[in-house]
């Protein structure tokens, strides 16, 4: 018995083939390349913020809480209008401009200058800070400064004769109930002016010093006080001290026409 092959036309063997054959798509779809773009992009620009993030928090981290601008702020206190350098303040809620009932101060001595690069270890180690000084500057609450409660009050509070101490300086011990606990007084004779009056708790020997062992005020300006706290170690610039004080606050009031002696 013989049958008959069929033969298959043109038309059904491209069809089988078609059918047959895998179908052909691209390796890499444009979805999947936006994709891979989009993250390539969003990568590099938070390498890009971490880089200048970092360098910025760095930067802050390494002046913990100092300024090393030397631009300066104008602050009214009380009836005084003072321009002061914002590396010399403090605190950083006190660098802005406006009205402030007192501002804190930190000086390199004897330079005069606040927080920078070249003195920035004097500020950020401990063991170096007695070569700061310290000023508080705020409205003056009372009539006279140190040195004129030297008579009204100071030497009612006085016990025993006083002693030679150094430097031209006169120790005067206080009475254990005038409320002061170890400070001791010391004063000098001022040429054309009233005495030289400073507190102070003095070291037992002089590698305990501290940076804020004495502490005297002065008026300035109209109506301002500025209280100034140095270490024991500096007694011997007392003077130089007092007057490179006056001359730093002085200099920087708006109002300098009112400035007293």
């Amino acid at each position: 018995m013989f049958f008959l092959r069929r033969t298959e036309t043109p038309r059904a063997v491209m069809s089988h083939a078609t059918q047959s054959a895998p179908d052909e798509q691209p390796l890499l779809s444009m979805g999947f390349l936006l994709r891979t773009t989009a993250v390539i992009s969003v990568l590099a620009i938070l390498t890009v913020a971490i880089s200048i993030g970092g360098r910025w928090f760095g930067r802050h981290i390494s002046l913990a809480g100092n300024s090393d601008s030397p631009a300066e702020i104008t602050l009214t206190i009380g009836r005084d209008t003072v321009k002061l350098p914002k590396n010399a303040i403090r605190f950083p809620s006190q660098r802005h401009e406006g009205a402030a009932e007192r501002v804190d101060l930190y000086l390199a001595w004897p330079e005069m200058r606040g927080y920078g690069k070249d003195n920035h270890l004097r500020f950020d180690d401990v063991a170096q800070s007695s070569g700061l000084l310290f000023l508080q500057i705020a409205q003056s609450t009372m009539s006279r400064d140190m040195s004129g409660r030297l008579e009204p009050i100071y030497s009612h509070l006085i016990e025993g004769p006083g002693e030679a101490f150094r430097d031209g300086l006169t120790l005067h011990r206080l009475r254990a109930d005038a409320g002061y606990g170890d400070e001791v007084l010391l004063t000098a004779a001022v040429k054309g002016g009233p005495d030289y009056v400073v507190r102070c708790i003095l070291p037992s020997t002089p590698d305990k010093a501290t940076s804020g062992d004495c502490q005297r005020d002065i008026k300035v300006g109209k109506d301002l006080s500025v209280l100034y706290r140095f270490s024991s170690s500096h007694l011997d610039d007392w003077e130089h001290i007092d007057a490179a004080i006056r001359t730093f606050v002085e200099a920087r009031l708006m109002n300098r026409s009112a400035t007293g002696p």
